[in-house]
């Protein structure tokens, strides 16, 4: 018996949403100040999609599901016991059956609507027919078609409204999804492998965590669980992009670091910012050097983070700025790295429109998933931007009228400095923390095994959840590596569990006779 199919299906062809224009980056238009703050950090996301994205064709096998899903999961007040549709898609192409006891793989949704990762999630696809898995993706609350109390603009009017909107509310929807599916399906025995990248993938390894009788194991791809109070350096995000650059190539970092006091000289001269929108091509007139240099730092930030070869974005930009003309100055030889990046285009827009995914994440890095990323004075190649608590929690309030909880995460999921690899050596097991080290959040991720069954596996060349994008003819042997070994892991902890499902029969059928 399959969960009864929505009558509303997803489109034939996935419609790449205004969500991705602002380049994964929650960037909204504020006066800047000298800290980083909400309107500053870099987003966590997947996958990078840019604007010129053509619409991919979904294969049928992927069909849509609506939940009956409950509004609070952690309250007995009656008005909280209302619910709402959270979307879900399965794949059964490849199950092997609930009489085999076949896997499950679940990937948890994150920060974004669901549709793109069907087509750019490419580790549970690859992997069902080795596995017999049967494939679920499940929608996170607010994002894509799972937004509670009816509309966009009703879920989000308020802090009451906004209020059901966190992380654990949304591991507990996954959990009530997969349960209410396996017994949907008389799929009691199947074992569950959750599997997330960035967001979702501490989503995954959380969701492991306080969720061991639903899931057996977790893949948490590219997961910053460590960006949360004094456990990982503020600067650590922006060092990753400088040495990422700077092991690029001496001169390309050497410009960049120069560029931005050049381009607060040439501001500061009559007509200045006139002068840096011709040179630089925007498709609007600059009103302060800081809008400039807002977009060349999210280039070189989302270049680093998503520095996946065989393109290499990085090495792309320092091709361009290194290959300038000779008698090029600083901010033409910035220039030439900013075309070979986006392509030789009539402008350049330096403006950030708002979208779903950021407004989203706004409110979720301004409730309880605060990170402090900042840098402070020439640790990194770009200008101070120390995190400042004070400031983050004055324009949250400001912006919501909710101040942030900036120590619930390590509260509610554990992890301080001193015994954050205590609890998952302790309390975890079946997790596998996956990063690669060009990647600048790699730099809060789990990068050593913490026991014989939480696991970390890096690659030195690898990037922003790289492991779990489609395998292309093109991926070098190391990437290859790293996925296998994934998927062997993954292969012990099942086999275990069904030697240890056998075992338990065998011991009910004694006791019976």
């Amino acid at each position: 018996m399959k969960p009864q199919k929505s009558t509303t299906m997803n489109c034939s062809f996935l419609m790449i949403s205004l969500q991705w224009l602002s380049l994964m980056f929650l960037v909204i238009i504020v006066p800047t100040c000298a800290t980083a703050t909400p309107s500053k950090l870099p987003r966590l996301s997947t996958i990078l999609r840019e604007p010129e994205t053509f619409p991919e064709l979904i294969s049928d096998d992927f069909q849509t599901f609506f939940y009956d899903q409950t509004l609070d999961h952690f309250n007995y007040r009656p008005e909280n016991y209302n619910t709402f549709q959270q979307r879900y898609v399965m794949n059964f192409k490849y199950w092997g059956g609930a009489n085999a006891s076949a896997p499950i793989f679940a990937y948890l949704g994150a920060e974004a609507a669901l549709d793109s990762d069907l087509t750019s999630i490419g580790f549970l696809v690859e992997n069902a027919l080795r596995f017999k898995a049967l494939l679920v993706y499940i929608e996170h609350r607010y994002y894509g078609q799972s937004i509670p109390f009816g509309s966009r603009e009703e879920a989000f009017e308020n802090a009451s409204t906004r209020g059901y909107f966190n992380s654990a509310q949304a591991i507990a929807d996954y959990a009530e999804v997969l349960l209410y599916i396996k017994k949907e399906l008389l799929a009691e025995n199947s074992p569950v492998i959750v599997i997330g990248g960035s967001y979702g993938g501490m989503l995954a390894s959380w969701f492991r965590l306080k969720y061991p009788h639903v899931a057996l194991g977790a893949l948490a791809s590219s997961a910053p669980i460590l960006y949360f109070d004094d456990i990982t350096p503020e600067n650590g995000y922006y060092s990753i992009v400088t040495k990422d650059f700077r092991e690029a190539s001496e001169s390309c970092y050497r410009t960049i670091r120069e560029s931005w006091s050049e381009i607060d000289k040439v501001a500061s001269k009559p007509n200045g910012l006139s002068i840096l929108s011709k040179k630089f091509r925007t498709c609007a007139e600059l009103k302060k050097a800081d809008e400039l240099k807002d977009y060349l730092e999210t280039m070189y930030a989302v270049a680093a983070q998503y520095n996946h070869p065989p393109r290499y974005p990085v090495t792309v930009v320092c091709g361009g700025i290194d290959g300038a003309p000779e008698e090029s100055d600083i901010l033409s030889r910035i220039f030439e790295g900013l075309v070979a990046y986006r392509g030789n285009k009539s402008c350049y827009n330096t403006s950030f429109s708002p979208t779903e995914t950021g407004e989203g994440w706004r409110w979720q890095t301004c409730s309880e998933m605060v990170m402090p990323i900042g840098r402070g004075d020439n640790d990194t190649m770009f200008p101070a931007a120390p995190f400042s608590l004070t400031a983050f929690i004055r324009e949250c309030t400001i912006l919501y009228g909710v101040r942030p909880r900036p120590h619930w995460i390590t509260t509610y999921y554990g992890g301080h400095v001193c015994d954050i690899k205590l609890i998952l050596h302790r309390f975890a097991s079946n997790i596998i923390f996956s990063n690669g080290l060009r990647d600048p959040y790699s730099s809060a991720g789990v990068l050593k095994n913490i026991s014989h069954s939480v696991l970390a596996i890096h690659t030195v060349n690898g990037s922003h959840c790289l492991d779990i994008l489609p395998a292309k003819s093109t991926d070098p042997d190391w990437l290859i590596m790293q996925r296998n070994t994934e998927v062997e892991i993954i292969e012990i902890w099942i086999a275990q569990y069904y030697a240890d499902l056998n075992a338990t029969r065998k011991g009910y059928s004694s006791n019976i006779n």
